[in-house]
């Protein structure tokens, strides 16, 4: 493989400006990461702990092997919502007993772990990426079932959960839930629609109904215990398979289910089971995404710090070069790259994009793509030489692929730009962003620019003046609004990606991903739509 050189200097002012500015959105990142963490606050978390419970972080932290990592999803879910950052619920990917597995815990300290609009989407999220890629699903159950004041937003588009864990089942992908606590209304269907369930003696309470609404029901004066209490599970209605003394006892029976799934990954192993680190600090990476996102930069800078051994073999090198097409190796993991290299997409980076698509997969390789583009190039000439069909082709090919989709949005990602670079729409395995993107249907000027222009023909045809100083503010407002609504964690919030992660880590959190879509089979596709020539 050819080893990638740099021309960095991080001695330089740019890259000084690159670097500083990266660095306020890494702490505008910590701030709602340490949010997230803080789950309902100290008085609800100190009130939990004193009740003899453990955390969902600690749950989590005590259900993995030792020292294994855990790549946690949608971390500052509900950002910039009238909901706590995080959603109510932690989710992310680890290593239980050697299987790699999808984990959902919910925190009860957020409003006693409620079900609100956005833990609903975190969940089901969850959920898709366990059936995409064969991860058994662990749930860490505690939940009051739905956020009451929001039902509205929840109930019907809720039962996809459940039905979700059906449908992992019928596809040998076991589920195995833990209930800590209450586990109430629809919240009851976690355990029930899963393959094992542990229970804990005295602190599990499982019901469709509890006792005040029972009796408002039916007249029936009962108990909690006798309701849906673990023991009553665990020997009269077979909902409990295990009966667990404690939490910690309840965390051990459910890795002794993990480690008696005699589960096998499905997709080949790495290539290197010793990869070679890149030749190149990334440390560095601070420096390299440009302050300013109308200023391109080189992917390759990026690629040499997350590659193994910073090879890459280009495809296509002399033609269609604001894209970056070619082979390499992650974390051992044969890769194939489409990187941005100058914003436009232009009708030969759409067929040389659309060929390279179909090139890993015949080759059953998965492709990693690197967003920074403002977009496929528009006028006159750029239509007459047929864009529309070229920028077809490429998102005809991106959609149709079968391998495995890794995307990360490096800095900019606008208009159908963001489609042909496959994002969320095309359901990529995993989707992560760096805290400086932006993603919208165009860039904020642009945007209230065009807005201006059909105010002012609107004007022009009406025979009125155009009012200059209202143009001014609208434009003002326009852009300000789009600034704040296409912001890294403003889309991650809304669950656009699966989490903004710092750029140093991007070759740690792309091998995690790579590694648990290889638990699947990796095939790429038979065929693909008409391509229109």
């Amino acid at each position: 493989m050819t080893t990638l050189g740099s021309t960095i200097d991080p001695s330089s002012p740019t890259f000084a400006a690159n670097r500083a500015a990266l660095l306020e959105r890494l702490a505008e990142l910590d701030a709602a990461l340490d949010q997230a963490r803080a789950g309902g606050g100290e008085k609800y978390v100190t009130r939990h702990h004193r009740r003899g419970k453990l955390l969902p972080r600690e749950r989590i932290e005590l259900l993995l092997d030792r020292d294994s990592p855990f790549l946690e999803l949608s971390p500052v879910a509900a950002y910039g919502t009238d909901f706590p950052v995080g959603g109510s619920v932690v989710t992310g990917i680890g290593v239980v007993e050697g299987v790699e597995c999808l984990i959902v815990a919910n925190d009860p300290t957020v409003r006693g772990g409620a079900v609100n609009p956005w833990s609903l989407a975190k969940t089901r999220r969850a959920g898709e990426i366990a059936l995409a890629n064969r991860l058994p699903m662990v749930n860490l159950v505690e939940s009051a079932g739905a956020d009451l004041p929001t039902q509205a937003e929840i109930f019907i588009p809720g039962g996809r959960v459940f039905r979700d864990l059906t449908r992992l089942s019928a596809a040998r992908i076991p589920t195995v839930s833990v209930v800590f606590g209450n586990a109430t209304a629809g919240g009851a269907y976690v355990p029930g629609m899963s393959d094992q369930v542990i229970m804990i003696r005295d602190q599990s309470q499982v019901y469709l109904a509890g006792p005040p609404l029972v009796r408002m029901a039916t007249g029936e004066v009962t108990d909690d215990e006798s309701l849906g209490g673990a023991a009553m599970h665990a020997t009269t209605s077979g909902l409990a398979d295990f009966l667990a003394e404690d939490e910690r006892d309840g965390i051990r029976l459910a890795r002794q289910c993990i480690r008696r799934l005699n589960w096998r990954k499905q997709g080949p192993p790495p290539r290197s089971p010793v990869p070679q680190p890149p030749k190149y600090d990334p440390e560095e990476l601070l420096g390299i995404a440009s302050a300013d996102l109308k200023v391109p930069f080189d992917p390759r800078e990026v690629l040499a710090r997350v590659l193994d051994g910073s090879e890459f073999d280009e495809f296509k090198p002399s033609y269609g070069n604001a894209l970056v097409t070619g082979w390499g190796e992650l974390h051992g993991y044969p890769v194939g790259v489409l990187a941005n290299a100058r914003g436009v997409l232009f009708s030969a980076e759409a067929q040389k994009a659309a060929q390279f698509i179909q090139l890993a997969n015949a080759a059953d390789t998965p492709l990693v793509f690197l967003q920074n583009t403002t977009g496929y190039m528009v006028g006159t000439e750029y239509e007459q030489r047929g864009i529309i069909k070229h920028g077809a082709l490429m998102i005809n090919a991106v959609s149709n692929s079968t391998v495995p989709h890794l995307t990360v949005n490096l800095g900019a990602s606008y208009g159908a730009g963001n489609y042909g670079m496959c994002g969320r729409a095309y359901e990529p395995r995993f989707l992560f962003t760096w805290p400086n993107a932006k993603s919208a249907v165009m860039g904020p000027a642009q945007l209230a620019g065009v807005l201006s222009i059909v105010a002012r023909q609107a004007a022009a045809a009406r025979g009125r003046d155009y009012d200059e100083e209202s143009d001014a503010a609208m434009r003002a407002m326009v852009e300000q609004q789009i600034e704040s609504q296409s912001g890294a964690l403003f889309l991650s919030g809304r669950l656009y990606d699966d989490g903004v992660i710092d750029p140093r880590d991007t070759r740690t959190v792309l091998g995690l991903c790579l590694s648990a879509v290889h638990t699947a089979p990796v095939r790429g596709a038979d065929g693909f739509g008409v391509f229109r020539m």
